[in-house]
């Protein structure tokens, strides 16, 4: 098989786009997929400074990496969950990538700045689904990490893959908000929050373990140990088996909602406006922002265990 841009001997086949590369050619493909992307929703402009969620993962890395290879202003932002030698092992493998490309990393450890609060513990002391409250943290910490930082833009690492598997489940439960929403651009709703985006929204969970291959990123292969059983594991595994019969029917059904679909839900009931926490200062629908009440309920919970003890 050769490669469909220079005709070389291919070492990548993406039967989703019927099509085969070399290693050069694929990385030229993956970049400039991205870049696409990134001017067809006008998610950012060179101008702006770019705050990238990274995971240790191969898709956050392999964005981060795109975005410097283009040329874009970026710091990378890891968020320690203290979920034991997954967390370990994640921190070092963002670490060393950072460091070997000479790349600004913060570092956010929930157990030593939360008191102790890492979503295992956390979910223990709740009753709570650990993605739940994991989902509460990740948005509360890049939400202020990127408005201190001055950052105009937070970009996550969410692929095609993660975006057919949720928009499934929205259709299957019909949740009218959420589908309004479903889009790789969301516009802050509140002077303290940026402007949230997902670069890869076109790209494959397989593309971006090609990528981070082929340009020797050294990643974390396990899944979370907190996600067996999730419920976006079960929607994912169903678009595997249509996109195994049916190639391209993950990206032909994120890109027809977005072209047909999401003008339709558009109407979709609003949020109410947001306010302010009246304890962490962040946005809120509320008085207490959900994050508060998490933390608040982790203090009953503790309190009332050590007094029944």
């Amino acid at each position: 098989m050769k490669c469909k841009r220079c005709s070389a001997t291919a070492t990548v086949q993406l039967r989703s786009h019927n099509t085969a590369f070399c290693k050069p050619c694929f990385v030229f493909f993956f970049q400039r997929g991205v870049e696409r992307a990134i001017a067809r929703e006008r998610m950012f402009s060179r101008d702006e400074r770019i705050l990238v969620a990274v995971s240790g993962g191969k898709d956050s890395l392999a964005l981060w990496d795109t975005l410097v290879a283009l040329g874009y202003e970026t710091e990378g932002l890891y968020l320690g969950l203290g979920i034991g030698a997954y967390s370990s092992a994640s921190e070092q493998k963002t670490r060393t990538f950072a460091e070997r490309r000479g790349l600004r990393l913060q570092v956010v450890a929930l157990d030593e700045a939360e008191a102790g609060l890492g979503i295992p513990s956390v979910a223990a002391a709740t009753r709570r689904p650990a993605c739940s409250a994991c989902g509460t943290f990740k948005r509360h910490h890049f939400d202020r990490a990127a408005l201190a930082g001055g950052f105009a833009v937070l970009a996550t690492g969410h692929n095609l893959d993660d975006e057919a598997a949720r928009l499934l489940g929205n259709v299957l439960h019909w949740q009218l908000p959420y589908l309004a929403k479903q889009r790789p651009v969301l516009e802050p709703t509140h002077p303290r929050f940026v402007r949230k985006v997902r670069p890869l929204y076109r790209t494959s969970e397989l593309e971006s373990a090609t990528y981070a291959f082929l340009r020797g990123i050294d990643y974390v292969v396990e899944e979370c140990p907190n996600s067996a059983g999730a419920t976006q594991l079960i929607y994912k595994d169903v678009m595997n088996r249509l996109e195994n019969e049916m190639p391209g029917s993950k990206l032909a059904f994120v890109t027809d909602f977005l072209s047909h679909g999401l003008p339709l839900f558009a109407k979709a009931p609003e949020i109410a406006d947001l306010g302010e926490c009246a304890r962490c200062g962040m946005p809120a629908a509320g008085d207490v922002c959900g994050y508060c009440r998490l933390v608040a309920e982790v203090g009953r919970r503790r309190a009332q265990a050590v007094a029944h003890s």
